[in-house]
Order: C-alpha cells, then sequence, then structure tokens
C-alpha cells in the first residue's frame, strides 16, 4: 500500500472526504483490502485501484463503497455494504472503501469529483 493521503471535493470548498486514505494499487495490498480488520474508524478510507468492484467476504463489519472513474468522479455510493456481499459498477476504475455511514456524513453523492492530495500538499 502506498502512503496515506487526503481524499478532497474537488471544487472551491476541497471539502475533506477522507482524512487518512492509504492506496492500494498493488495486486496483493487490493487482494488484502480491509480483511483481518476489526473496522474502521471515521477519516479512514482504503483507495483500491483500478477495479470495478469489491467484495466484503471474510469481513466482520459494513462498509460505505464509493465506486468512482478514471478522473476519481463519484459514479455511485453503495452504503452500508455488510459482510459477505458483493457489489460493483458498470464504468468504475477505482473504490472507495469508508466506514459505514461516513459517505452519507461526508455528503458524497453521484457526480461529485474527487482529488487524492499527498500529506502537505
Amino acid at each position: 500500500m502506498t502512503k496515506v493521503r487526503q481524499l478532497l471535493i474537488d471544487d472551491p470548498t476541497e471539502r475533506v472526504v477522507c482524512d487518512r486514505c492509504v492506496v492500494a494499487d498493488r495486486p496483493h495490498t487490493r487482494l488484502r483490502g480491509l480483511l483481518g480488520r476489526r473496522g474502521m474508524a471515521s477519516g479512514e478510507g482504503l483507495l483500491l485501484k483500478p477495479t470495478p468492484a469489491v467484495h466484503t467476504c471474510f469481513m466482520r463489519f459494513a462498509i460505505d463503497v464509493v465506486f468512482l472513474d478514471e478522473r476519481l468522479e463519484v459514479l455511485a455510493v453503495d452504503p452500508h455494504l455488510g459482510p459477505w456481499r458483493f457489489a460493483g459498477r458498470r464504468g468504475a476504475r477505482a473504490v472507495l472503501e469508508l466506514a459505514a455511514g461516513e459517505a452519507g456524513r461526508r455528503g458524497v453523492h453521484a457526480g461529485m469529483p474527487l482529488k487524492l492530495v499527498t500529506d502537505g500538499a
């Protein structure tokens, strides 16, 4: 997994969607994902790329799944995806996994452009 970054809404407000976003951009890091964890804290996230779909097999908690296109624009949000489920979206090139309920609290919705920034940038 690559270093931790922030994920912001790409507009003049630059509201934070994910304070501590880890990018899983290698086959073994995407495969591992959130497996083995007991949960996610508010502000944590995992950006899996490239991928159009995710599963929650062997997970112990629900997550919000945000499907993104190649420009990191939100295509759809699947809130509260429970354990042992699959989700995917046509056209998705990346998936952001957040704590259950976090997408709603942060106002994430389809059509929203996001950008990934390095810590301190």
